[in-house]
């Protein structure tokens, strides 16, 4: 049973409750353990003051164990939130009077209970403590209703959920996964979608889908808005007689699914000693700016470049002096590429760079600055690198004749520099 008014009354009147310790009057006593439902009292701060049979056959726990514990231990994590809120509430002078929610007992199960709310106050009449009427529920028999099952479930699913009416305001939000808002539910309701998901532009995603969910056209798209990605599932709402009264939303948040799948598409198609894009990612990015030049008729240039007598550094300093002489390489190609070029690793000693609307001049210009940047490392070995260079559609309109090309031209120039070596020694 649980208390009534008129019960909490009597013991007000009689100052039984307080003041000298929250919910430890005689009456009180033998009231709590006369009730077959479980009665404690806790404190503002959240602590439990008193604790009666039936609270002990619910939970487990020996009044002399759970006493002064914080009323926390007795609820899983998810529900701690609506706790802190309650007792905060309390504070301001008011008593949240009925909740379903769920509590742990002592071997760590859990359990289903409604839970009854009176203010416990101090002889000033202000609120010092209060007092829990619980009774444990039984989802099987359905003492729980419909209604409040799904709330719950609505809450707690790890996503979001909305509904607007037709002018595209918010009527209902819930679930745990509110980004991107910042707004706890309660204030977003009545504000327009744009603003949820921070979005001006009414003839953009995801405001258009809204307004063809009104036309009774579903929706399937992600949305990103700042570090957080969405996969979102927009409908028309309907009325019992079928008449599309507004829309329903369904969110959920995927950005830790898409951070995996960037991770892995990244390791797929960069090089792992350099972090350089990888000879699979250079082909297919040069094989797509091919059609793209021979459409919009632009040129780009490709360079290939070589790093001179690896393999004698490998020998005479060994092969982790030749890893980082392939890294100081892959430094100075990201420090003079743009934005908009690729970067690679072309394969073992051989790198390559695809620089976008560029011509001739451009690409010696980024060649030489390579070359230079390798001769102004203090760092020991010093390094040199023999470049060829492609220019499109000059020297080829495909990917296989400008790698030729420059790859002719990077041939010529090792030659050259042996020749030269040869000379001087």
């Amino acid at each position: 049973m649980f208390f009534c008014a008129n019960a909490l009354s009597v013991l007000k009147e009689r100052q039984v409750l307080m003041p000298d310790t929250p919910g430890r009057g005689p009456l009180l006593e033998a009231l709590l353990e006369s009730m077959n439902d479980a009665v404690l009292s806790i404190s503002l701060e959240g602590r439990i003051e008193s604790w009666s049979g039936a609270a002990e056959r619910l939970y487990g726990y020996a009044e002399e164990e759970i006493i002064g514990h914080p009323i926390r231990e007795l609820m899983p994590v998810y529900e701690v939130p609506a706790l802190a809120e309650a007792l905060a509430e309390a504070k301001r002078g008011t008593i949240r009077p009925c909740e379903t929610t769920e509590r742990l007992r002592k071997n760590g199960t859990k359990t289903r209970v409604e839970i009854r709310r009176s203010a416990i106050r101090d002889e000033r009449n202000e609120i010092a403590g209060i007092l829990e009427n619980t009774k444990e529920l039984n989802w099987r028999k359905s003492e729980v209703p419909e209604e409040t099952q799904l709330r719950l479930m609505a809450q707690q699913m790890p996503g979001v959920v909305w509904t607007t009416d037709l002018d595209l305001k918010i009527t209902s939000i819930w679930g745990s996964g509110l980004a991107p808002s910042r707004m706890p539910p309660k204030q977003l309701i009545g504000r327009s979608i744009c603003e949820y998901f921070g979005c001006g532009d009414r003839h953009s995603t995801p405001i258009v889908e809204h307004e063809d969910a009104l036309q009774g056209l579903s929706s399937h798209f992600e949305y990103q808005r700042s570090n957080h990605f969405l996969e979102v599932h927009v409908c028309a709402l309907r009325s019992a007689s079928g008449e599309v009264i507004g829309t329903i939303g369904i969110g959920v948040d995927i950005t830790a699914r898409k951070k995996s799948e960037d991770d892995i598409r990244y390791q797929a198609t960069h090089d792992a000693l350099t972090g350089l894009a990888n000879y699979r990612e250079f082909i297919d990015s040069l094989e797509r700016e091919v059609r793209r030049a021979d459409r919009s008729r632009q040129s780009f240039t490709i360079l290939l470049l070589d790093l001179d007598d690896l393999k004698k550094i490998n020998d005479r300093h060994g092969h982790l002096a030749g890893n980082r002489a392939l890294k100081r390489l892959s430094n100075v190609m990201k420090a003079h590429c743009r934005s908009t070029d690729l970067a690679a690793r072309y394969g073992g000693d051989e790198f390559a760079a695809l620089l976008i609307d560029s011509d001739l001049g451009m690409a010696e210009h980024v060649a030489r600055r390579i070359q230079t940047g390798l001769q102004n490392e203090e760092e020991t070995p010093s390094l040199t690198v023999s470049i060829g260079i492609a220019v499109y559609p000059q020297d080829g309109r495909t990917a296989p004749e400008l790698l030729e090309v420059a790859d002719q031209q990077l041939y010529r120039r090792k030659k050259l520099l042996k020749r030269r070596i040869m000379t001087a020694s």
